[in-house]
């Protein structure tokens, strides 16, 4: 197994099944409490694997703070996490896979008009009407 697995494993069971369990509607991780835990020679697998969209989602849990260095990478970051019920998702997230959704949308008409670069270019020739300048 993988050390973010661990990592991720971890938290799940360390941290967020007893939350959850407990009905608490945010909760804490130190960084520095993992890397004792499981022994790890550094600390930024730890932060990296507490940030990934893989372990938000598997536990339904939305980021909220993380306080610490800059750097960001350090065993006194503490990440707080708060429960997001199952079927809502983080808005940007939302946002994001809508305009995941429209990439391409286009793409047959653009061709049909010689590419997106073409198009623009006649727009903006045209923009005040045929044959006129500013």
């Amino acid at each position: 197994m993988r050390d973010a697995d661990r990592i991720r494993m971890l938290g799940r069971e360390r941290y967020v099944i007893p939350a959850r369990a407990r009905n608490e509607d945010r909760f804490s991780i130190r960084a520095g409490d993992i890397v004792r835990e499981l022994t790890l020679s550094g600390v930024n697998q730890v932060c990296s694997a507490l940030k990934t969209r893989k372990f938000l989602q598997d536990n339904n849990l939305r980021l909220v703070d993380s306080s610490g260095p800059r750097s960001g990478q350090s065993t006194t970051v503490v990440y707080t996490y708060e429960f997001v019920a199952k079927g809502e998702r983080d808005k940007g997230t939302d946002r994001q896979d809508a305009w995941n959704r429209l990439r391409g949308a286009l793409k047959d008409v653009f061709a049909e008009l010689g590419g997106g670069e073409n198009y623009l270019r006649n727009e903006r020739a045209n923009f005040y009407g045929p044959g006129k300048d500013r």
